[in-house]
């Protein structure tokens, strides 16, 4: 009779033990699948900020992504402008300055894997939004004042604009120069919803702003904004 009470026992012990494994198994698996469920840390933003075509050179405009950045709480990375400048002949192109990826929005969504990703999108009001997950104004929604018109300097792979047609603004020092910077739109769009040409859809290259002042800029559909990417 005692063998058989202690044999219940064990076995008794066994399922329990058992459980506890599964129970723990289950807790592990649960974990891993919501770690990797996580959204990104914010590494990327269109400026909730406007402004004219002066903004202090790259380093100014540098610092105006910092700024934002350290404002939503991401101000630990190191954070560099969307922009690409002339540099007295030896160009510098957006590409370059905006580190490797990946690059996650506010909202915590993946922006782009790498460079090459980054550069194969199209303009899109939910994925390119501000430094506090805010859309901006354009085409999508039609209100005004229409702000789709992201300042660049660029082409659609991220290198210096720069022709009879568009500048750079001087490097970004003029606010009176004309033409205007290259621009992309964020919501990808154009009059009505257009998404037929590459001018419409890029968003970073579509095309010039009529000039660096902001009512020429305002013209076309832009009020200043430009992407912060986090480099480091």
């Amino acid at each position: 009779m005692r063998k058989f009470t202690l044999s219940i026992q064990m076995l008794a012990c066994a399922a329990a033990c058992s459980l506890v494994a599964c129970s723990s198994d289950d807790d592990s698996g649960e974990s891993s699948t919501t770690q990797a469920n996580q959204p990104g840390e914010l590494s990327f933003f269109v400026t909730s900020t406007t402004q004219d075509g002066d903004l202090g050179g790259l380093s100014g405009a540098d610092d105006i992504c910092q700024e934002l950045a350290d404002e939503v709480g991401a101000g630990d990375k190191t954070w560099a402008a969307y922009l690409s400048a002339a540099n007295s002949g030896q160009p510098i192109h957006a590409r370059s300055r905006i580190g490797e990826g990946p690059w996650y929005n506010a909202l915590g969504t993946m922006v782009a894997a790498d460079l090459t990703a980054l550069h194969q999108l199209t303009g899109n009001a939910d994925l390119f939004v501000t430094e506090s997950g805010e859309k901006v104004n354009g085409q999508w929604n039609g209100v005004a004042p229409n702000e789709h018109d992201i300042i660049t300097g660029s082409d659609v792979m991220g290198m210096l604009k720069l022709d009879d047609e568009s500048s750079t603004c001087n490097d970004w020092t003029s606010a009176d120069l004309t033409p205007g910077p290259q621009v992309g739109h964020s919501d990808g769009m154009g009059p009505m919803m257009n998404t037929a040409e590459v001018r419409f859809t890029s968003w970073n290259g579509g095309h010039p702003a009529a000039g660096c002042d902001e009512a020429s800029l305002a013209m076309r559909g832009s009020t200043g904004r430009f992407y912060c990417f986090a480099a480091e």
